[in-house]
């Protein structure tokens, strides 16, 4: 393929990796950014002093991810992992997540950010449970475009037959998880083939390389920008009293009042009228301002500081929408969480539930229905959630929270819940 007839894209990547044990991730990772020239020559001579270490004569990939030194005395992964790198087209971030199943709530943080999936799979043991669970977190968490990369295709003679068995088994399996895009890519991440370089035993499959891929799909933002109604959630208010100070954004002969905050839905320019959610009261947008500098309007996740044109009780937390297309508040949210902790979840237990900026306390019910990772459906459950279970719960809230469905906004639609007590993260939730 003529990587020159692919849409190039620029914008950065974020993209989130996962597999059973034994996969070969790690190594895949290692080999996508050896190959791609991203690594620094010393952090490679490292590397090779390590591999060196181990008795191996050549380099070991895997060890460019496995950071701690219970991973690579174990030969697993076990925290998530990020990875940064850049090609002449565009810019990445990795998160690598352990493919343990006792570390699937690490998976879940991992790809909550991203905007695309590559799921490992080994050619020469199949589909495995992981992979299916891999797969309903991907989907959970809002990630629409998965890639299956078909690892070890070297172990089974470069076989065409195997790969096309293993890709049609994972497209029934995800018929049913409401993914925009699915590709497979058969791929030796140990020899390098249609990783970075197309290399010589693959002359069958005629698509993209996985970077060829990455370099070409689509950013979370990338095709909804516009087409959004704006969600600006306040983290900071920043007040400069009269006579403190001037630049381009404050005149000293006058007060100066802004809400800071990360455009996290569609966009906002001066001259748009918004309302703060849960209030009805509406403004008019004087100004915005990206760092020091004015400009006529921003776009999703530019971090900017909004003026208005009237007065109004806006605090951190709050959250400033399209006039066109408010939302309102409430205290009673129907929800799916994932169960972090090794403490069960406690039914009508009091945890704090951290949204955006805003912090309330909340008590969860027990779960009407759980995931069945066999099957990837909805079940009866009963009592708390264990860790890593995924449960559908009522939250009730003490204060009013302006939420909606977390497949129409993730900024707005996601939340974690914390443990009053040791304020240790014990679950994170999705907005039905």
């Amino acid at each position: 393929m003529n990587r020159d007839n692919l849409p190039i894209r620029t914008g950065l990547l974020r993209f989130a990796t996962a597999g059973s044990v034994d996969d070969g991730k790690s190594t895949l990772i290692g080999r996508l950014l050896y190959d791609s020239k991203s690594l620094l020559a010393d952090h490679v001579t490292a590397i090779e002093a390590a591999s060196r270490k181990r008795g191996l004569s050549s380099i070991d990939l895997s060890l460019l991810t496995d950071g701690l030194i219970a991973e690579r005395e174990q030969g697993i992964t076990i925290d998530v992992a990020y990875r940064y790198f850049a090609t002449p087209a565009r810019k990445f971030i990795i998160a690598d997540s352990p493919g343990h199943a006792q570390y699937t709530r690490n998976m879940v943080t991992a790809a909550s950010t991203a905007d695309a999936a590559v799921l490992l799979v080994d050619a020469e043991r199949g589909i495995q449970t992981q992979t299916r669970r891999h797969a309903l977190l991907s989907s959970w968490v809002g990630i629409s475009r998965v890639v299956l990369a078909v690892n070890k295709l070297d172990r089974v003679g470069w076989s065409r037959e195997r790969f096309e068995s293993i890709e049609s088994e994972f497209r029934a399996i995800a018929q049913g998880l409401g993914f925009a895009q699915i590709s497979a890519i058969p791929v030796s991440a140990l020899l390098g083939d249609m990783v970075v370089e197309r290399g010589t035993n693959l002359e069958w499959y005629r698509g993209p390389t996985l970077l060829e891929w990455l370099e070409t799909a689509p950013a979370r933002h990338d095709e909804a920008r516009g087409s959004q109604a704006l969600r600006f959630p306040v983290q900071r208010v920043v007040r400069v009293p009269q006579g403190q100070g001037r630049s381009d954004r404050v005149d000293a002969d006058q007060d100066f009042r802004g809400w800071q905050g990360t455009v996290a839905n569609g966009t906002v320019a001066v001259g748009d009228q918004v309302v703060l959610a849960g209030s009805g009261q509406t403004a008019r947008v004087t100004g915005v301002w990206l760092l020091e500098r004015a400009v006529q309007s921003a776009q999703a996740d530019q971090a900017v500081t909004l003026t208005l044109d009237r007065e109004i009780d806006i605090s951190r937390g709050d959250l400033l929408c399209s006039a066109r297309d408010a939302i309102d508040v409430t205290r009673s949210i129907d929800a799916e969480v994932c169960w972090f902790d090794a403490e069960p979840m406690v039914p009508e237990r009091p945890y704090l539930l951290k949204l955006g900026a805003r912090q309330v306390r909340a008590m969860v019910s027990a779960p009407g229905e759980r995931i069945d990772v066999e099957t990837l459906s909805w079940a009866p459950g009963e009592g708390g959630l264990q860790m890593n279970d995924i449960g559908r719960v009522r939250v009730r809230t003490q204060q009013p929270l302006p939420v909606e469905p977390y497949a129409r906004n993730r900024a707005g639609g996601a939340f974690i819940l914390i443990d009053e007590l040791t304020k240790r993260t014990v679950g994170a939730g999705v907005v039905r």
